[in-house]
């Protein structure tokens, strides 16, 4: 879910083929839960599930998608959760609860024969076979993936602040909190979309998204960010009743540092402002990654999308035929190319 800052923040979008020859780490749980949503029956909103009822929607849009990025010109490197922080228990107790009530509305729709798709996506669980999975299909198709110590977005800012990739990509603005340098959204749901309960679709394009230039539009510091946040609310607090960002934005300006702010607020919460304050200020990442793009292992790709997980065996190998010719036009360049 993330901080709400939508209403605050500058962003640019841009066409897909903007990002050719961009390193760009993803949060892999946002994706994942995205394509979990998404790709479902329209009308009952099941997931797709192989032959042995194992679900599948999470392989579809990582398979897919990332056979788009990188024919695009584009070099992923997933990021997968670690341990979340203490203080978010609550957080996740609420979210279980949320979904148990979704989960009850969409029997009740299906039992009326209604469309239940809404109510399905809101019961989305990524298990730990589902994770380990997508670690060993992205493996298959020679895309890095690393383990964060804690929250995945903490990571791909991380790497994007040293360097090692040009943007983080998430649909949560927590990582400009963290202070990544520049966040790529709706990297995994660009293009056509259907707008919910309408017969309309849209076109949906990255946006980029600048902690300088936010920073500098809005006139305040990045600690100043992380304050804007915690008024309005984040995965590890609910925020202030009664005050939206452009209020929290206001706040900010007026008072300038937590302690300030906290004198003129009651702060709702069961964690110190502080400590979460501190968490996104000081965010805990590894060094321990290496960012290798391999050539796809064809028969692997098949055999686990095919001969397992019951895939179209003429979708997948086309898809695996893009996969190799991306890899072989990026092997013959030198600056971008996918072994560098």
């Amino acid at each position: 879910m993330g901080v709400n800052l939508k209403d605050l923040v500058p962003k640019e979008e841009v066409e897909l083929s903007s990002l050719s020859g961009k390193k760009i780490a993803i949060d892999a749980f946002n994706a994942c839960f995205q394509f979990l949503s998404i790709i479902r029956d329209k009308m009952t909103g099941e997931l797709l599930r192989d032959s042995k009822g194992r679900i599948t929607s999470h392989l579809s849009g990582l398979f897919y998608r990332t056979v788009n990025l990188v024919e695009a010109g584009i070099k992923p490197a997933y990021v997968f959760d670690g341990e979340p922080p203490k203080f978010k228990q609550r957080t996740l107790e609420e979210r279980e609860r949320m979904k148990e009530i979704a989960r009850k509305k969409w029997e009740e729709a299906l039992e009326k024969g209604e469309k239940a798709i809404t109510y399905a996506q809101a019961t989305s669980v990524l298990t730990e076979e589902m994770i380990e999975d997508s670690k060993k299909l992205l493996e298959y198709m020679g895309i890095p993936w690393v383990q964060a110590l804690s929250e995945g977005e903490i990571q791909c800012a991380h790497m994007c602040k040293k360097g090692d990739v040009w943007a983080s990509a998430s649909q949560d603005y927590d990582s400009i909190l963290v202070g990544s340098p520049r966040l790529v959204r709706n990297l995994s749901i660009s293009g056509k979309r259907k707008l919910p309960r309408k017969e309309v679709y849209v076109e949906i394009k990255p946006e980029i998204v600048e902690l300088e230039k936010v920073l500098k539009i809005l006139g305040i510091t990045r600690e100043q960010l992380i304050i804007v946040g915690l008024l309005i609310g984040t995965d590890y607090n609910p925020g202030i009743k009664g005050i939206g960002p452009k209020t929290a934005l206001k706040m900010v300006k007026e008072f300038k540092t937590l302690d300030k702010v906290l004198e003129n607020v009651g702060w709702e919460g069961d964690v110190e402002a502080k400590e979460i304050y501190n968490f996104f200020l000081n965010p805990k990442a590894t060094d321990k990654y290496k960012l290798e793009w391999k050539e796809p292992n064809r028969e692997k790709i098949i055999e686990f999308m095919v001969e397992e997980h019951d895939f179209s065996r003429e979708r997948v190998e086309k898809a695996v035929d893009k996969l190799e010719q991306a890899f072989s036009a990026g092997r013959q360049t030198s600056l971008k190319g996918w072994l560098k």
